[in-house]
């Protein structure tokens, strides 16, 4: 069985990490969308939350499943039986870093990653301009997936 593991704290989770998982979705038997602590960022919606939202826009998706998790990526991969850990890249910046991670990860574990680029109409969205939105009181309907609960989304993050 292909398990993929994608990892990020989506927080929120936006169209172009619908995208990515959309598009990943026929390479694999199982995707498991991980949710996972980032102790260097200010959480906007509680980890519950983000759980519930990704849950419901794939409730239709019976490969796709979504965890929480503490700790090295490559600890929750193996743990999951998965063999793949999937990345979504934007920008340049962002492929550099993710080279990076994907070597160590491959060293320690022998778990390769996949890099999937962003579609161009999703490459200025990133989940910390949306925070920046919603901080604003602007409407961010067009950066979240379609029929996504927005009025989970906090109003403020002071």
């Amino acid at each position: 069985m292909r398990i993929a593991l994608f990892p990020g704290s989506f927080d929120p989770f936006t169209r172009g990490h619908e995208s990515i998982v959309r598009r990943a979705l026929p390479l694999f038997d199982k995707f498991i969308i991980a949710i996972g602590v980032n102790a260097d960022k200010r959480s906007f919606m509680t980890m519950e939350q983000r759980k519930a939202w990704i849950e419901s826009i794939f409730q239709h998706d019976p490969q796709v499943e979504v965890i929480t998790y503490s700790g090295m990526t490559v600890d929750v991969a193996r743990e999951v039986g998965a063999r793949f850990i999937v990345r979504g890249v934007r920008l340049i910046q962002d492929f550099e870093n993710e080279k990076h991670l994907a070597e160590v990860n491959r060293d320690l574990s022998g778990i390769e990653t996949i890099l999937l680029y962003t579609l161009p109409e999703y490459s200025h969205i990133s989940s910390s301009i949306v925070r920046e939105l919603v901080r604003y009181g602007q409407d961010v309907s067009p950066y979240l997936p379609e029929g996504a609960d927005n009025t989970q989304l906090p109003t403020t993050n002071k």
